[in-house]
């Protein structure tokens, strides 16, 4: 017999969490309202992360169990799926932002506004939340660059940070400052606040200049080669995360793996000893209640992107192609 719905207050909102019981990562004990108190018990972080950004949901109405999959352009029948379009029958307070794809077609996506939006689409099976580097008030131009720190098959954790640390380095540098995370699994973020003056393509251009200048600098580790096959280095920085329509998953949310890791917002002083299995559904929220969000300053302060600009004119790079 299912187990009955439970309503929960969140803010002005009553939110329905529909079969809590339901086991959404079983090698762990987790249900489906546990997911729900995780989230909650991170309000203000996974809600600083989503904050009126249009959002894309990734969505695990089942739950992680073996063999799930998640379904792709090529092969819709996966058990879970991603949802780029609010979906039908949302509440008239769950907001959305408009925007264009890189096709010139159009969609409204979620913009949470409110931590009941986020716990809404958890309901739904969100898992990862994908929200665009871009406000809903100016959906053309990114407020963060966002750099990608992504690991090759069969590199470790231990040799991403090291380029997380002359990625730092180069920051201070140009007098910008950096936010790193996790993502859930063997990479990182880097997120930098940025005005919100350029386009998606400046935007590109800049990662893939600090990407080619952590390749003249760390040239054992880096590469920006776009090609996987022709990579020969540990650590590939995917400027292509920057265009248009690309997402990094969330602050916070949680990777759809047995082990319920989450990605964790750091302080630069801990990433020397910091491991992705040390943060998960379960440790997350005493670390929070205990620590607060290293992210808070996210939005305090926004930067120039015009040293990394000058840094790419001086290489000769133009902006890369879509891919």
């Amino acid at each position: 017999m299912a187990t009955a719905a439970e309503e929960i207050q969140v803010g002005r909102r009553t939110v329905r969490v529909t079969s809590p019981d339901k086991p959404y990562f079983p090698e762990r004990g987790l249900t489906k309202l546990d997911v729900v108190r995780y989230f909650l018990a991170v309000g203000d972080g996974i809600l600083r992360a989503l904050r009126d950004r249009p959002t894309m949901l990734e969505r695990w109405p089942r739950g992680v169990f073996e063999g799930a999959t998640i379904a792709t352009r090529a092969d819709n029948r996966g058990d879970a799926f991603y949802q780029k379009r609010v979906p039908a029958g949302a509440p008239d307070w769950v907001s959305t932002a408009h925007i264009t794809f890189p096709s010139g077609r159009t969609a409204d996506e979620v913009a949470p506004g409110e931590l009941a939006v986020v716990i809404w689409a958890v309901n739904l099976g969100t898992l990862r939340f994908h929200p665009w580097p871009v406000s809903k008030a100016d959906v053309e131009r990114p407020d963060q660059l966002r750099i990608d720190l992504d690991p090759q098959p069969g590199v470790g954790f231990d040799q991403v940070v090291p380029v997380a640390q002359q990625v730092r380095a180069f920051l201070d540098e140009l007098g910008l400052v950096g936010y790193p995370k996790t993502t859930g699994g063997r990479g990182l973020h880097v997120y930098v606040p940025i005005e919100p003056r350029w386009s998606f393509g400046d935007c590109r251009r800049a990662v893939l200049a600090l990407g080619r200048e952590m390749q003249r600098r760390r040239p054992d580790l880096v590469t920006t080669t776009w090609w996987r096959e022709q990579r020969d280095r540990p650590v590939f920085v995917d400027y292509n995360q920057m265009a248009r329509d690309h997402t990094m998953t969330s602050a916070y949310s949680i990777r759809p793996t047995p082990a319920a890791l989450v990605s964790a917002p750091l302080d630069w002083a801990e990433l020397d000893d910091a491991r992705p299995e040390d943060f998960d559904v379960t440790t997350m929220p005493g670390r929070f209640a205990d620590r607060g969000d290293p992210h808070a300053g996210l939005d305090e302060r926004r930067f120039s992107l015009a040293p990394l600009l000058e840094l790419a004119d001086r290489d000769g790079l133009e902006s890369p192609p879509e891919r």
